[in-house]
């Protein structure tokens, strides 16, 4: 076992040397499939056709878009330039949008026409009029001074905006000299990625991934599962989140495998494609492993052809586990990180015991130091004793982008990146992940930072004081709950907050449950005690007749 000095651009090429005819990507719902040379031939044009609209080496490129068949050639494409694909969240809105694209420099926006409930291309031409009068690739926007494109990912054409044919058009045209050249300049240690992510202290913070972070984090994943080339891994997770883009996308870019592509989660099309297809892996979270295995028609798709998969983002009951196991034939593993650590810093491996998949996290990561730690003492906890979880090795970020204060902050000066969870490790090296230090709430998968949610809704002038928690749901783990004391004299209803950040905040950060209260607990030395507010809502849920989904 080892690590390779590979650029995701390398493993391209390697493949489709390798098995040009085999394929690499497939739509099974609208039978659309690439092998690895066309895949390799496509992802080349684009490069060029980005090119020539002025993306270069460390050009930050955004993709807002749903797993659709060209969200890999865009990521691939800027990876063979050596640019920076940054993945953009598919649920964001309009004020979300606004902030990365100012805090990422963005010089070039990926998008399609949206989700259900959100309209991309509404909301670009909100924050960039300019677009609509503008000639294509020579925007000013006085709001957002970086960006210089905005490319719709399709064949429809709106105005101001390149389409993926005019860029593939553009591309083959192009000489291979200027691609040939950056591409020679490229090495597995520039950023090839950067996600964003919520921390506890508000707005979200660039995470500044490179081609040796993920490629490898990949590669140890499937080495983890025993992947091979013959393995065809059914991606529902959405590409935007290191559970997709990495522990699915990496783990097969490394092993030679295929990737059967699920555009948006639906339980039926992803059971209908595992049948079809002969799928051997799935990954989800918790909530889409209950989605499938309840669906009505589950029983009439075989999927006896499934051996593994991962089970993560939230955490994952064991009675879920056992249903896996027995009705889809998974040995499904677990892998927990943060994207801060590319994401896996330790996973469950196929051949471990059930009680061991279904109860821990499984060992560290091959060429990782993972660590637990007293969080008063910062010396390293006994077995058995619980501490903050913390890495160290090949899998941790370059750092958040523009923020060094914030990088100090996580990451220690002998290089460990602190991961603000509470947990234990056993006598055989597994871990289990106990509590939080930090407020995060993690709902479904998506992390969520209660300030963030917190700063907007000090926006409403009647709230004089707001706290936002977790609440505990069978459904997504945790659920956004908010605590409001009102200014005197002020009214408001719950319908009257979710209103105030429907179109402005993500869905699936709005606050499910909203309580109006006189004051919060409180320690004795004056601060609010959080912990109190999470039972407070269980009890005032019951109280109230409200059901906790």
């Amino acid at each position: 076992m080892q690590l390779f000095d590979r650029t995701l651009s390398d493993w391209l090429e390697y493949w489709a040397a390798e098995t040009p005819d085999k394929e690499y990507i497939v739509y099974s719902d609208r039978n659309l499939r690439f092998t690895w040379q066309s895949f390799n031939e496509r992802v080349n044009n684009t490069a060029k056709g980005l090119i020539s609209i002025g993306v270069t080496r460390g050009t930050n490129v955004g993709i807002w878009a749903q797993n659709v068949p060209d969200w890999l050639t865009f990521l691939y494409a800027t990876a063979k330039i050596g640019a920076v694909a940054v993945t953009v969240n598919t649920n964001y809105k309009t004020e979300e949008l606004a902030y990365i694209l100012k805090n990422s420099d963005m010089h070039t926006l990926c998008l399609t026409e949206g989700i259900p409930g959100s309209d991309y291309i509404e909301m670009v031409y909100e924050l960039l009029p300019e677009l609509k009068t503008t000639q294509r690739g020579k925007l000013k926007s006085e709001q957002f001074p970086e960006i210089r494109n905005v490319v719709y990912i399709g064949q429809e054409k709106y105005r101001g905006m390149y389409n993926t044919q005019e860029i593939l058009l553009l591309g083959a045209n192009q000489p291979e000299d200027e691609l040939r050249r950056l591409r020679e300049q490229t090495t597995c240690h520039d950023v090839v990625n950067m996600q964003y992510t919520s921390g506890t202290t508000g707005f979200p913070k660039g995470v500044m991934l490179t081609h040796h972070n993920i490629a490898n984090n990949g590669y140890l994943t499937g080495v983890h599962m025993k992947f091979t080339p013959e393995d065809k891994c059914c991606i529902c997770v959405p590409l935007f989140h290191c559970f997709g883009v990495v522990l699915a996308t990496m783990c097969c870019l490394t092993h030679g495998s295929t990737q059967v592509m699920v555009e948006r989660f639906d339980p039926l099309l992803t059971l209908a494609s595992i049948h079809k297809e002969r799928c051997t892996v799935l990954h989800g979270v918790p909530t889409m492993f209950i989605a499938e295995l309840n669906h009505p028609m589950f029983s009439l798709f075989d999927v006896s052809s499934l051996r593994t998969g991962i089970m993560a983002g939230a955490l994952c009951p064991m009675e879920l586990m056992k249903q896996v196991n027995e009705k889809m034939f998974m040995d499904v593993t677990s892998v927990y990180g943060m994207t801060e650590t590319s994401p896996g810093m330790t996973q469950t491996r196929v051949d471990d015991a059930f009680e061991v998949r279904c109860t821990t996290v499984g060992h560290d990561y091959e060429f990782t130091d993972v660590k637990v730690f007293d969080p008063e003492t910062g010396m390293e906890c006994p077995t058995g004793v619980q501490g903050e979880i913390c890495c160290r090795g090949y899998n941790v970020m370059k750092g958040y982008y523009k923020n060094p204060e914030a990088t100090a902050q996580v990451i220690d000066a002998n290089g460990y990146m602190h991961s603000g969870d509470l947990g234990v490790k056993d006598e055989n090296g597994n871990y289990r992940i106990t509590g939080r230090i930090k407020d995060m709430i993690i709902r479904g998968g998506e992390n969520i930072s209660p300030k963030e949610v917190e700063d907007y809704l000090y926006k409403m002038p009647e709230i004089q004081d707001v706290q936002i928690v977790a609440v505990t749901s069978p459904k997504y783990g945790e659920d956004v709950g908010a605590f409001i004391i009102l200014k005197e004299g002020c009214e408001l209803t719950r319908e009257d907050v979710r209103d105030f950040c429907k179109d402005h905040i993500a869905k699936y950060k709005t606050p499910r449950y909203v309580f109006f209260i006189k004051q919060f607990p409180m320690t004795g030395s004056g601060k609010i005690q959080k912990f109190r507010l999470r039972e407070m809502a269980l009890e005032m849920c019951e109280k109230e007749g409200i059901v906790i989904v």
